[in-house]
């Protein structure tokens, strides 16, 4: 038996549940940060690829699957796919009416998303977080914060590899005497602020949560702020980003970049 997905878990956490809108929430987070292997009618050809459609009484439909050996098993011998991350592919799916079929045959996780819950998920993840400054008087353990936004933070912080060194979570108290809670991205580059900044707030909406829950703040290591963030925060951990394989004068395959996909046709 296929060892059970990411995606199986938060399928089952969904069906179980079906009227918990964080349980649904937590699947269509799951679905966006997934890799998934988009069945094709033959090998993509440069920036342009087609996939297999399929037409069902319930409307149009693409297949996808998260791993490869399921897609085989569905296909019942190698065929051509590509891949790239979920939300790559709704955003390519948005606005054409156009289903998705998930491990359909072959696994738990088995799920037809309909166009328009793919039209949802492109909205959003596009929504952006606010940018606001607020003076900080005093920071102070994190306390107590719903078990699903620390796992949804520390799931997105797991793929955010090389964008910053670290990240602390602290509650605080601001000079005009508002609480809140803050995550600190330590040693972070210019031009991954506005991504992690992102992933906060994508932790935030599919943990059911409103927005401004958590504020974000970029620091570096020798700023005393990061010290002060040291003594009281809960640590995040951020892999360190894995040396490339590829020579940088080797091109790479059309659909090797999960969110650079091709053009569908």
């Amino acid at each position: 038996m296929t060892e059970l997905t990411p995606l199986d878990h938060a399928h089952a956490a969904m069906q179980t549940a079906p009227d918990d809108e964080n349980a649904r929430l937590g699947f269509f987070n799951r679905l966006a940060d997934s890799e998934l292997l988009l069945l094709l009618t033959e090998e993509a050809r440069g920036d342009n690829a087609s996939p297999r459609i399929f037409e069902t009484s319930d409307g149009t439909y693409v297949l996808a699957f998260d791993r490869e050996e399921r897609l085989t098993q569905f296909t019942g011998a190698p065929a051509p796919y590509l891949a790239l991350s979920g939300r790559s592919l709704a955003g390519l799916l948005a606005g054409q009416g156009v289903g998705l079929g998930l491990n359909l045959g072959v696994a738990p996780s088995e799920y037809l998303v309909p166009g328009e819950a793919l039209d949802w998920l492109v909205d959003t993840l596009a929504e952006a977080p606010d940018e606001v400054e607020v003076g900080i008087a005093e920071l102070r353990p994190p306390g107590s914060l719903p078990e699903a936004l620390l796992t949804a933070l520390d799931a997105k912080l797991a793929t955010a590899g090389g964008l910053a060194e670290a990240a602390y979570l602290t509650g605080f108290t601001s000079r005009d005497g508002g609480l809140g809670h803050l995550l600190g991205f330590v040693g972070a580059p210019e031009a991954a602020k506005a991504a992690l900044a992102a992933a906060v707030n994508e932790a935030l909406i599919f943990s059911g949560l409103e927005a401004g829950t958590v504020d974000v703040g970029f620091f570096e290591a020798s700023d005393v702020m990061t010290a002060r963030l040291q003594a009281v925060g809960l640590r995040f951990e951020l892999p360190k980003p894995a040396e490339s394989l590829r020579t940088p004068k080797q091109p790479a395959a059309p659909g090797s970049d999960p969110d650079r996909p091709p053009r569908l046709r």
